[in-house]
C-alpha cells in the first residue's frame, strides 16, 4: 500500500516538474520507452524462468533433485531437529533450499509455502520457522537463473561469469543468518 503511494507520488513529481521545466515531451517519452524496456524485461525474464524451471523439471523426474534433497538431509536434520522428527516436514523443506539451490526462487515459493504450513504450530512463529524463513530469504545459489536470465536480457555476452561472486555472497549471507537466528533462538525468549 505504501509502495503503491510512493510511486504515485513519483509519477506525479515528474509530471509537476516536466510541466514546470517545459519538458513534457520528454517525460512522456521517457515513460513510453521505460514502459517498453519493462515489457521487454519481463518477456526475458519469463522465458529464462521458463527454461529453467524446465530444467528444474527434468532434473525432478531423472531424480536429481530428490537425490540433491537427500544428500542435504543430515544437514537439515541438525538444523531443523523438530522438523526432522516429521519426514514430510523435512521432504518440503528439502525440495524449498533445492530449488533455491538450484536459482529457482519462484519455483521455489510454493514449496516454501508448504514447508510453512506444515511447520507452524500456532499463531506464533517457532525457532525452526524463523530459521526457515531466514534460509529462504538468503539462500544459497549454485546457479542464479533470474539475475543471469535479466544480465542476458540486458546484452550481457556472458551471464554466468557472476557465479563466484554470487557464491560467495550467498554462502556467506546463509552463514550469517542461520548463526543469528540460532543465537537468538538461544538468547531471546
Amino acid at each position: 500500500m505504501a509502495m503503491s503511494k510512493i510511486w504515485a507520488a513519483m509519477a506525479v513529481l515528474a509530471l509537476v516538474f516536466g510541466i514546470i521545466n517545459g519538458k513534457i515531451e520528454e517525460v512522456s517519452a521517457a515513460a513510453l520507452e521505460g514502459a517498453s524496456a519493462a515489457i521487454t524485461l519481463s518477456i526475458s525474464i519469463a522465458g529464462a524462468l521458463c527454461l529453467w524451471t524446465g530444467v528444474m523439471e527434468a532434473m525432478k523426474l531423472c531424480g536429481f533433485a530428490s537425490a540433491l534433497a537427500k544428500a542435504m538431509r543430515p544437514l537439515l536434520s541438525f538444523l531443523f531437529p523438530e522438523a526432522s522428527r516429521k519426514p514430510e516436514h523435512l521432504e518440503a523443506i528439502s525440495a524449498n533450499v533445492s530449488a533455491n539451490l538450484l536459482g529457482l526462487g519462484n519455483a521455489a515459493t510454493p514449496l516454501g509455502i508448504k514447508a510453512v504450513r506444515l511447520m507452524r504450530k500456532s499463531d506464533t512463529a517457532t525457532d525452526e520457522l524463523c530459521l526457515f524463513v531466514v534460509m529462504n530469504t538468503a539462500s544459497i545459489q549454485l546457479i542464479p537463473a533470474t539475475v543471469a536470465g535479466i544480465r542476458s536480457a540486458l546484452g550481457c555476452q556472458t551471464p554466468f561469469d557472476i557465479l563466484p561472486a554470487v557464491w560467495m555472497t550467498s554462502i556467506l549471507s546463509v552463514t550469517a543468518g542461520i548463526i543469528s537466528s540460532k543465537l537468538l533462538a538461544r538468547f531471546v525468549r
